[in-house]
């Protein structure tokens, strides 16, 4: 009976108790995939797990872009890029030797893009058609204190 009761816990409890262990270990981590290739999701997208990165919200909207931070420190930075207006929008960052961009999100779309980013003046824009032209750009500034935004919209939108 010993024998039989041993063999059954065996063959049941052990595998049940590494698949919970398993699990655990996943949701620590938090699972993410960390894609600095601008992956997109639609729901709410991943904190970035590499220690030392800062984030950076963006709201993308027609024809607006609204960033939580216009100065950050030098460093690695995950810009969590949504957009909450009616038509397809990115963000593009350009300076200082970089450029990096999202994919094209549709509205309700969300992407995680992280990138290193050296001291000095950046252009964060919507590279999707003329957006840009329409007043989809700000500048972010790399270096000094990092404080929140003030106002980074630098146009109230031509309307649609």
């Amino acid at each position: 009976m010993a024998t039989t009761l041993m063999t059954l816990v065996r063959r049941t409890a052990v595998p049940g108790l590494a698949a919970g262990a398993l699990a655990g270990v996943l949701v620590a981590c938090g699972g993410g995939s960390g894609n600095s290739n601008g992956g997109s999701t639609s729901s709410s997208p991943d904190q970035s797990g590499k220690p030392g990165t800062s984030q950076v919200d963006v709201k993308l909207v027609d024809f607006k872009m609204e960033l939580s931070q216009s100065t950050v420190k030098a460093g690695d930075h995950t810009f969590v890029v949504k957009n909450d207006g009616q038509h397809d929008h990115a963000m593009e960052i350009e300076g200082q030797g970089t450029e990096m961009k999202t994919q094209t999100l549709s509205p309700g779309e969300s992407a995680n893009l992280t990138v290193t980013l050296k001291d000095g003046k950046y252009e964060v824009y919507c590279p999707v058609d003329h957006h840009k032209d329409l007043g989809m750009k700000t500048e972010l500034t790399v270096g000094g204190s990092a404080s929140p935004s003030s106002d980074t919209n630098t146009n109230q939108g031509n309307g649609y």
